[in-house]
C-alpha cells in the first residue's frame, strides 16, 4: 500500500511524514522547504496489522495546474503514478485556502482522506469546523489531526487502510484539462472558489477578535518593520554567534577536545616505537590531527544549528524574509528568491534545489548562481576559527559574515541584471507568516542533532580521505622520496599548490601551504580547517579559553604568519568562492545548463577574488598607510570577473536569438 501525503505550502505534510514515519526530514514554515518527493515507511505503532505502508511526501501545491517545477512533481506523481490513497493535508486554520486543491484531488478518482491537520489551535483561534458536514459534502473521510503533536494519527492511517478501492464523488465538476479553453479554466476556478466559499461558511465558525491589534501584529511592527527589521536582526544573529563561539559553544567543546586529545595520546601508546614513522605521522598528524582540528569545533557548531532551529520553529525567519523581500525585488530577484538562500544557511544543496519554487526561469537561474554565497554549516567551521585566531570579539566577525552575504547577493544579482539587460518584472511574494509560538527544545534538538550527524559523516569520510591525501602528499616528492627537513616546498602538495599561491600574493595569503587548504576547500568547505592542520603541523585542538587552535607552542596565527587584514581577507576568499562539489551538482542540475553552469562557477570565483583583493589592499593601505604586495598584479586577476561577466552576456544574447530563431 502507498500513501502520497498532498497539500499547500506550509500545511504540515513534512511534520505529519516524520512523525508516522520515524524520519528527520527538515522542517520550515514556509513554502519551498520540501521540493521534492520523499519516501518512508509507516512506523509500527501506527501500522498493528503489520502490512508494508509505503508514505510519499510531496512538495506543497497549491493547483493541480503547476506553475512551478515542484508543483509538476507532485501533479506528476499524482496522476501518473496513481498511489493506492491520498492523505490531503488540510490547515484547519485556513480551510478556504486550502479546499480549492481538495476539490481537485477529489476529481482525479484515487480514494482520498483528508487530515485536518492543526486542530489543536483551533481553540487558541476560537474557531470551530464541522468535520461531519465537511465530510459529507466532500464525500471522503475527514480525520482532525496535530501532526506536531502526533495526535490523531493512528487513526489517520487506519481510514486510509479502510478507504482503499472506494468511489468519489466529486463534489465540483470541473474541466476536462484535455480539452478546455483558457476560458473554460478560468470560470470553471471562478465557480471552483464561489463552492469552496459556500462550503466554508457552513463548516466554521470562527470568532472574530474585535480589537485592532493583537500582540503578534505589535510584534511584527517591530521585527518585521522594513527600517527596524534589519538592525533587530543584526542583534539577534550577533547573540547567536556569541552565544555558540563565546559561551555555551566552548563551554561544550571543552569536553569534546579533551576526548580528542585522550584518544590521540591513547593511539600513539599503542603504536609505540616500532612502528615506522611515516606511518605513525599519518595516522597521528594526517587523519587524527586533521579529522579532530574540524570535529573539535562540532560543538560550536551544534549550538549554532540549535539555536538558529529555535529561531526558526518559533517563526521568526520566516520575518526575515519578509524584511529582506523588498531589497531582493529591487535588483531583480523574485521574493522567493530569499527562501532558498536562508535555507542555504544551513546546506548550499538543499536550498539550491528550493529555486525550484521560482516560476521565472532568469529568476530562477540568477537565484540558484547566488545562493552558494550564504554562509552554509560547512563554512562555520572556517568562521570559527579565523574569528578565533585573529580577533578578540568572534561574534561580530560570524554576524558580519551573513551580512556581507546578503550584501555579496543583492550587487551580483545587480550586476547580472545590468549586464544581461533583463527586464523580467519582480514577483509577488506571498507568505502566509506563522503564528509566534514557544519554540519546542526537543524539535530543535531533533535538528541539532540531524545536522551534526550529517557534519560528523562527512569528517569520517570526505574530509578523512582528503586529510590523509593532503599529508601523504606533503610527505613525499613526485619521485616518492620523503621530503626532508626544511625541504617542505618540494613536496608534491608543494609543488600542486604553489602556481596557486602567486595568484593569491595580492589577496595577502601567497604561502603554498593556504593555497592548499583553499584547493581542499573546493571538495568541502570543512577541508579548509584540516588541511590547515596538517600542512602546519598542528597537534593540539582548541584552546577554549582562547578560542584559538595552538600548534606546539606558538599560536596558529603566528604560525601562518598572517596579518589580522590578511586573515580577513582569506576568510571572505574561501566564504564567497565557488561551494563545494556536491553543491556544484545541484547548480547543475538547477541551471540546466553545461554553459550557465561554467559562466556560475567563473562569476563565483571572480566574486571572491575580488571581494579579498579589495578588503587586503584597502586595509592594508588604511592600517599601514600603503598598499600590499602585488596590487597591480592582483587587476589581472579580477579580469576573471569581468571575463566572465562578458561570458554571460554572449550567452544571453546567444539564448535570446536562439528564441528569435525558434519564434521565426
Amino acid at each position: 500500500m502507498r500513501i502520497a501525503l498532498a497539500g499547500n505550502p506550509n500545511s504540515g505534510k513534512t511534520t505529519l511524514f516524520n512523525s508516522i514515519t520515524g524520519k528527520i526530514e527538515h522542517v520550515g514554515n514556509w513554502p519551498g522547504v520540501t521540493v521534492a518527493r520523499k519516501e518512508g515507511e509507516i512506523k509500527s505503532v501506527y501500522n498493528p496489522s503489520g502490512e508494508t505502508v509505503q508514505v510519499v511526501d510531496l512538495p506543497g501545491a497549491y493547483s493541480m495546474s503547476p506553475y512551478t517545477s515542484e508543483e509538476s512533481i507532485t501533479r506528476d506523481f499524482v496522476i501518473e503514478e496513481n498511489p493506492d490513497v491520498i492523505v490531503n493535508i488540510v490547515d484547519a486554520t485556513s480551510l478556504s485556502r486550502s479546499l480549492f486543491f481538495t476539490t481537485q484531488l477529489l476529481e482525479i478518482g484515487i480514494p482520498v482522506v483528508v487530515a485536518l491537520n492543526k486542530s489543536d489551535l483551533k481553540s487558541k483561534k476560537k474557531l470551530s469546523i464541522d468535520s461531519g458536514l465537511l465530510s459529507e459534502v466532500l464525500g471522503c473521510p475527514v480525520v482532525e489531526v496535530a501532526a506536531i503533536e502526533a495526535d490523531g494519527l493512528k487513526e489517520l492511517v487506519t481510514v486510509s487502510r479502510e478507504s482503499l478501492g472506494r468511489k468519489l464523488k466529486a463534489p465540483f465538476a470541473g474541466y476536462d484539462p484535455g480539452t478546455a479553453t483558457e476560458e473554460e479554466v478560468r470560470q470553471s476556478d471562478k465557480e471552483r472558489f464561489s463552492f469552496v466559499e459556500n462550503l466554508v461558511s457552513r463548516v466554521e465558525g470562527r470568532k472574530v477578535e474585535s480589537r485592532r491589534q493583537t500582540r503578534q501584529d505589535a510584534l511584527d511592527r517591530v521585527v518585521a518593520h522594513k527600517v527596524l527589521g534589519i538592525p533587530v536582526f543584526a542583534l539577534i544573529l550577533y547573540s547567536v554567534f556569541s552565544i555558540s563561539q563565546n559561551s555555551v559553544g566552548p563551554l561544550v567543546a571543552d569536553y569534546l577536545v579533551g576526548w580528542i586529545d585522550a584518544f590521540y595520546g591513547f593511539v600513539q601508546g599503542l603504536m609505540g616505537s616500532g612502528v615506522h614513522p611515516l606511518f605513525s605521522a599519518l595516522l597521528l598528524d594526517g587523519i587524527i590531527g586533521g579529522v579532530g582540528a574540524i570535529v573539535g569545533f562540532l560543538p560550536l557548531i551544534m549550538v549554532l544549528f540549535f539555536l538558529l532551529a529555535l529561531l526558526e520553529d518559533s517563526g521568526y525567519m520566516a520575518r526575515v524574509a519578509v524584511v529582506m523581500d523588498p531589497y531582493f525585488k529591487k535588483v531583480g530577484l523574485s521574493g522567493r528568491s530569499i527562501i532558498p538562500m536562508v535555507i542555504s544557511t544551513g546546506c548550499a544543496i538543499p536550498g539550491i534545489m528550493a529555486t525550484r519554487t521560482i516560476r521565472d526561469e532568469r529568476q530562477r537561474r540568477t537565484t540558484a548562481l547566488l545562493t552558494p554565497f550564504m554562509p552554509c554549516g560547512a563554512k562555520l567551521p572556517v568562521i570559527a576559527l579565523f574569528a578565533g585566531v585573529f580577533f578578540a570579539d568572534a561574534a561580530w566577525v560570524g554576524t558580519a559574515m551573513y551580512f556581507l552575504a546578503i550584501a555579496v547577493v543583492v550587487v551580483g544579482a545587480l550586476i547580472i541584471r545590468k549586464i544581461t539587460g533583463d527586464t523580467s518584472k519582480s514577483n509577488y511574494f506571498i507568505m502566509e507568516l506563522p503564528e509566534y509560538r514557544l519554540p519546542s527544545l526537543k524539535r530543535a534538538f531533533v535538528a541539532m542533532v540531524s545536522q551534526g550527524k550529517a557534519f560528523v559523516m562527512k569528517a569520517v569520510t570526505i574530509i578523512l580521505v582528503s586529510n590523509a591525501l593532503v599529508h601523504v602528499m606533503q610527505t613525499f616528492t613526485w619521485r616518492f622520496q620523503v621530503v626532508g627537513e626544511g625541504m617542505a616546498q618540494e613536496s608534491i602538495l608543494a609543488s600542486l599548490a604553489g602556481p596557486v599561491s602567486w595568484l593569491m600574493i595580492p589577496l595577502g595569503f601567497g604561502m603554498w601551504q593556504l593555497a592548499a587548504a583553499a584547493i581542499t576547500g573546493f571538495i568541502a568547505k570543512e577541508n579548509v580547517v584540516g588541511t590547515l592542520a596538517v600542512v602546519f603541523g598542528i597537534t593540539n585542538f582548541i584552546d577554549t579559553e582562547e578560542l584559538v587552535l595552538v600548534a606546539g607552542e606558538s599560536q596558529v596565527a603566528g604560525v601562518m604568519g598572517l596579518t589580522a587584514v590578511a586573515a580577513l581577507a582569506y576568510l571572505i576568499f574561501n566564504l564567497f568562492t565557488p561551494p563545494c562539489f556536491a553543491a556544484i551538482g545541484a547548480m547543475n542540475a538547477e541551471l540546466k545548463s553545461k554553459r550557465w553552469l561554467l559562466g556560475a562557477i567563473g562569476f563565483q570565483l571572480g566574486m571572491g577574488y575580488t571581494l579579498a583583493y579589495l578588503v587586503y589592499q584597502a586595509g592594508t593601505l588604511i592600517t599601514t598607510g600603503s598598499f600590499g604586495s602585488g596590487v597591480l598584479g592582483g587587476l589581472a586577476g579580477i579580469g576573471l570577473f569581468a571575463g566572465t561577466i562578458v561570458y554571460l552576456v554572449r550567452l544571453r544574447e546567444n539564448e535570446d536569438l536562439e528564441v528569435l530563431g525558434g519564434v521565426a
